[in-house]
């Protein structure tokens, strides 16, 4: 791979020790960042001009359904407990190809690196191991970082979410790991647990400690619906038979209903929470958790959670997760009598809980997550120049709050260009476009749904 250097950007490390760096380069060798400063030597280096840009950190998503993408703008009206669970889980799903998971997970994947996300949960339904084999390659062909999440078949919901007794397909999981996922150095291996909600403890019990045997990490829709049915679990709005063998493997997806006894035993013992607030916003969920974690100490994770009713950008995440806390801690301070005079989170915590925090829930905050040396070469640079983002005072807001992904000029994975002058390098993006549209439109048919 050789040398390449960005070249005088402002540098939004995320890096406590090395901070913020006006006019400064980062220098990669072989995927990996060496040095960060000023006035690098670039003798041998392929040079990346990053004047009038900003160099930050690749965005993380905690938790995604890729393979819904070529199904994306159905779901926008829909609840989770109404249609969702009836239309997604219980019919779609189920109608999914191996050819589909592979377009739907490439063309998700596609979305995530144009809009500077270079990691992510892929929370995946794979109906056989050939669907899961297809979903694997989408991230490889596409060049993504990701933990392929390896969750209950998609295609007999009755089987797999109503008080089920039916432990993950164990013997796929062991071979896709061994034979797909093990050796390559951008993917890792997640369980989608589906915990107490929706199976027995003793099946609960037994997929966790089959993560934890592949020495992965285990990832669990939990407390996202306040179940009324009795086709749930009603009892379970906490952990349950978790209670007693949580830690930092552990990551919980919405939690939305969890007591904050429930949270601060959690955050002690290391989980972590992924929060996706604008699917938890309109679809029923509730509160997002985000200021349950913040007081017990933690700090939540952003994700995107359903595309197929809301964009994979996480720019949004980062703003709508940030503005509806400040929202809720601005109106308990409001209803006292008194004046908001200091707002709560803020655009660096954001930013920080859409980089760092999500590689430390994903368990890779050793390799990503800040410009630091010795960490892979996740990187975005942003163009800071033009007349919707110009002048630049602070960096961390010009991010936050005043870019689009169309200020995303460039986006590295591993050292490895994804995109370059605004456009994704990747040829997949037109050779397959046709198919993708055609599988979309497919589904969407099988599946009768009338929009």
């Amino acid at each position: 791979m050789g040398q390449t250097i960005i070249r005088d950007g402002t540098v939004v490390t995320l890096d406590p020790d090395i901070g913020e760096i006006a006019g400064g380069d980062v220098l990669i060798e072989d995927g990996e960042i060496v040095e960060v400063g000023e006035d690098l030597s670039d003798a041998n280096a392929e040079v990346i001009d990053a004047s009038g840009k900003i160099v930050f950190p690749g965005l993380v998503d905690s938790h995604i359904h890729l393979a819904q993408t070529q199904v994306r703008g159905i779901a926008g009206d829909w609840s989770l407990m109404g249609e969702y669970f009836e239309h997604m889980l219980g019919n779609i799903t189920g109608l999914y190809g191996p050819e589909d998971m592979y377009l739907g997970g490439l063309f998700g994947a596609f979305e995530k690196l144009y809009t500077g996300t270079t990691t992510a949960l892929d929370w995946s339904y794979p109906n056989t191991l050939e669907h899961g084999e297809r979903a694997v390659d989408a991230l490889q062909d596409a060049g993504l970082r990701a933990v392929y999440t390896y969750g209950p078949p998609g295609d007999d919901a009755p089987t797999w979410w109503y008080d089920s007794d039916v432990g993950l397909p164990e013997e796929n999981i062991r071979e896709l790991y061994a034979e797909r996922i093990r050796d390559d150095d951008l993917l890792s291996l997640a369980i989608g647990l589906r915990g107490p909600d929706f199976c027995t403890d003793e099946t609960a019990c037994a997929d966790l400690e089959l993560a934890r045997e592949l020495d992965a990490l285990s990832t669990i829709h939990m407390g996202a619906a306040q179940w009324t049915s009795s086709e749930y679990n009603p009892e379970y709005q906490g952990f349950g038979a978790y209670e007693d063998l949580l830690g930092p493997d552990v990551n919980v997806a919405h939690g939305n209903h969890f007591s904050q006894e429930d949270i601060d035993h959690a955050v002690e013992q290391g989980v972590s929470f992924s929060a996706t607030p604008e699917v938890e916003m309109q679809m029923g969920h509730g509160i997002p958790v985000t200021g349950k974690v913040l007081e017990a100490g933690g700090r939540p994770a952003w994700g995107v959670d359903v595309c197929s009713n809301v964009s994979g950008d996480m720019g949004t995440q980062m703003r709508v997760g940030m503005q509806v806390q400040r929202m809720f801690r601005n109106q308990e301070i409001l209803e006292t009598g008194e004046e908001v005079t200091e707002l709560g989170l803020t655009a660096r915590d954001t930013l920080e809980m859409a980089t760092i925090e999500g590689a430390r829930a994903l368990g890779l905050d050793d390799e990503i997550g800040t410009l630091t040396p010795g960490k892979r070469a996740d990187v975005v640079v942003l163009d800071a120049s033009d007349f919707m983002t110009a002048p630049s005072h602070s960096a961390v807001q010009t991010i936050v709050f005043q870019s689009d992904p169309s200020h995303i000029d460039t986006v590295l994975v591993d050292g490895e260009p994804v995109k370059r002058d605004g456009e994704l390098t990747n040829d997949l993006v037109r050779s397959e476009f046709d198919r993708f549209v055609e599988s979309g439109h497919r589904l969407i048919d099988d599946a009768g749904i009338d929009l």
